[in-house]
């Protein structure tokens, strides 16, 4: 047996799992160049065809099904024998580098991360806070928080909390400008929006499956949710906010919500969701932030 096409075996089976080249790159992290030579060379080494290989897909061969059948077993192996690997290290240890949306950073994770530290002291924690989307392989990064409804299906992931928005005012500026009844009333407001495009101060609302969509104006805008929190904070207008950013400001009665029976849409709603590279065995310091963020993040929207 020529044991140095095992790494050739391995990414055959991810091909197939994979569906394409490409995403089996991805789970490997190198490019899908290097996997349709690792794929050539297989085939060259046992003298058949593995894969009928067209345009828009991929698809076994008669001898490639075969291959499959016991490649598939040798890989179930190793995973095994990682498992058991992984279960062997007693203490998670090493650093993690996860990459995090600013705001959310700052007040969802941040506030969390002292506990975590202090139950695992063998983990050290980077935190690469950038609202750009960062390549795990790419940009060297263990794991990632996104909002999205629709996650890369090249990764795996866990499903940690909602993330809506809603209006705000502090009862200061409602008492002095009115509080108002309807979202066409903002019109009359001096809102506050996140200021990056046009759109931004273009609001939409939801009620009964109909959607409002209503121009507001405002003299002061900023692309940081602590920023306009505090904005709206020192009585400057109605400002839009997720709602991890005002939640405690909301239970102090500092500020409180504006059209709370509308449903306020914003583009950057959806579910919170933690990522990792596929195809490859957890290793245990990864397992204990997902397992910390998981626990600790559900309850926490609840």
């Amino acid at each position: 047996m020529n044991l140095t096409l095992l790494p050739e075996i391995a990414a055959f089976v991810i091909v197939v799992e994979s569906g394409s080249f490409s995403a089996a790159a991805r789970k490997l992290g190198t490019a899908p160049s290097s996997v349709s030579r690792s794929i050539s060379r297989l085939e060259k080494e046992l003298g058949v065809k593995l894969l009928h290989r067209t345009t828009r897909k991929l698809r076994l061969s008669d001898a490639g099904a075969e291959v499959l059948k016991s490649a598939a077993v040798m890989m179930d192996s190793a995973r095994q024998v990682l498992a058991h690997g992984a279960v062997g290290q007693q203490e998670p240890q090493g650093t993690l580098t996860l990459s995090v949306p600013k705001a959310v950073g700052r007040f969802v994770l941040h506030p969390v991360m002292p506990e975590f530290l202090a139950r695992y002291p063998q983990i050290d924690v980077r935190l690469r806070l950038e609202d750009r989307y960062m390549d795990l392989i790419d940009d060297g990064v263990d794991l990632a928080l996104r909002i999205t409804n629709t996650p890369s299906p090249g990764l795996h992931g866990k499903a940690l909390m909602p993330i809506t928005h809603l209006l705000c005012a502090t009862p200061h500026y409602l008492a002095q400008h009115g509080a108002p009844q309807h979202p066409q009333d903002l019109r009359n407001h001096c809102c506050i929006s996140l200021g990056e495009t046009p759109a931004d101060s273009r609001w939409k609302f939801r009620q009964h499956g109909k959607t409002l969509l209503v121009q507001t104006h405002g003299r002061y805008a900023a692309n940081h949710t602590g920023v306009r929190l505090d904005a709206v904070k020192q009585h400057l207008g109605i400002g839009s906010l997720p709602l991890f950013t005002a939640r405690e400001a909301l239970k102090r009665g500092e500020i409180v919500q504006v059209l709370p029976e509308w449903e306020f849409i914003s583009a950057y709603s959806g579910q919170l969701w933690l990522l990792w590279s596929a195809g490859r065995q957890l290793p245990a310091k990864m397992r204990a932030i997902i397992d910390y963020l998981a626990g600790k993040l559900t309850v926490q929207s609840q």
